[in-house]
């Protein structure tokens, strides 16, 4: 005789499950799939990708956008973009050379570099979160507002980081033969992952994506959720530029160009929704690695570095077109 209340779990039921976990989960796969196949296609084409010391390089380069691409899985999750962190990544490998260059002690100009980033979320996470303007508006602002002063203090020109500074090891250094940049994203991953999946402030940021004014009605300030987002990304930000600038040992107003849309397509690329309320951030690493080992087998493959502008334009668009359709179908589903 069976238990009351426990219905038996039929066929129908398990198909419907599996139906639920593949649609929602299948940005996620897909890009798993493409890792899979760009991979393989370039480690049979390619004499020097399947090696070790290209894949370190290769994981040391996308480091800075694995970094932020951390933190854009939050904003993004919420609904909101943050279109500044490009420019953000140029002023502070700029300020940090210049200062260290002046003879500033480097601690100092790495601690000042990290609290102009947190001004920087302060001023899009206020705009946005507390007066409610569009967070792609204010964010466009600030990227012009910022890679202006990059500009204005450089003269578009390159400063140096002097080779006695210990921050150089930020960017060139190894711990246990894997370069510095990687341990320091894979830090950032872990802890992104762990605050997003396992805290109450991760599931408030998928609330505030989802259904802002049940998020309210809990009592959660949702205007203190919604600017930590973006103090999280820009603070993300200074630190990428920090590690550009160490790893070339010079500080330039040009670093970072793009470098947003490269982030946020390795975010939607992995499965985030750009409509909101549901983020993923394993999606989010193996989008960046997608586009880490595209950049770095065409250029093994001998193609021009024009072309891996071109194919990454291309999958952002492709992406986005997926990524909303299929949202906006399965939103049900999804969230």
């Amino acid at each position: 005789m069976s238990e009351q209340g426990h219905a038996p779990i039929t066929s129908t039921d398990r198909t419907s499950a599996v139906k639920a976990w593949m649609s929602r989960h299948v940005l996620t796969l897909a890009a798993s799939a493409v890792l899979i196949v760009l991979f393989t296609y370039f480690s049979a084409t390619a004499d020097a990708f399947l090696t070790v010391g290209n894949i370190l390089n290769m994981l040391r380069q996308i480091a800075p956008t694995m970094i932020v691409a951390v933190t854009m899985t939050y904003v993004i999750t919420t609904s909101g973009i943050d279109l500044s962190v490009g420019s953000m990544v140029a002023l502070a490998g700029s300020l940090l050379a210049i200062w260290t260059n002046g003879g500033m002690d480097p601690t100092l100009a790495l601690a000042l570099v990290l609290g102009l980033g947190i001004v920087v979320g302060f001023v899009n996470g206020w705009f946005t979160a507390y007066q409610g303007l569009p967070p792609f508006i204010v964010t466009l602002a600030t990227l012009s507002i910022v890679r202006g002063a990059a500009l204005l203090i450089t003269q578009g020109y390159s400063t140096p980081i002097p080779g006695t500074a210990w921050v150089t090891a930020l960017g060139q250094g190894r711990l246990g033969g894997v370069p510095v940049p990687v341990v320091i994203a894979a830090v950032v991953v872990l802890l992104g992952w762990f605050a997003f999946t396992k805290t109450p402030f991760g599931r408030y940021v998928v609330g505030l994506g989802s259904n802002q004014e049940s998020l309210r009605r809990t009592g959660v300030n949702t205007r203190v959720v919604g600017m930590t987002v973006f103090v999280m990304s820009s603070l993300a930000a200074s630190v990428a530029g920090i590690l550009v600038a160490a790893r070339l040992a010079s500080g330039s107003s040009n670093a970072g160009v793009g470098f947003e849309l490269e982030v946020i397509t390795a975010v939607v690329l992995g499965g985030t929704s750009l409509l909101g309320g549901r983020g993923t951030m394993l999606g989010t690493v193996l989008g960046a690695l997608v586009l880490g080992v595209i950049a770095n087998g065409l250029v093994l493959s001998h193609v021009s570095p024009f072309y891996v502008q071109i194919v990454q334009g291309a999958i952002l668009l492709l992406a986005i077109f997926v990524n909303t359709r299929l949202f906006t179908r399965f939103g049900s589903v999804m969230r």
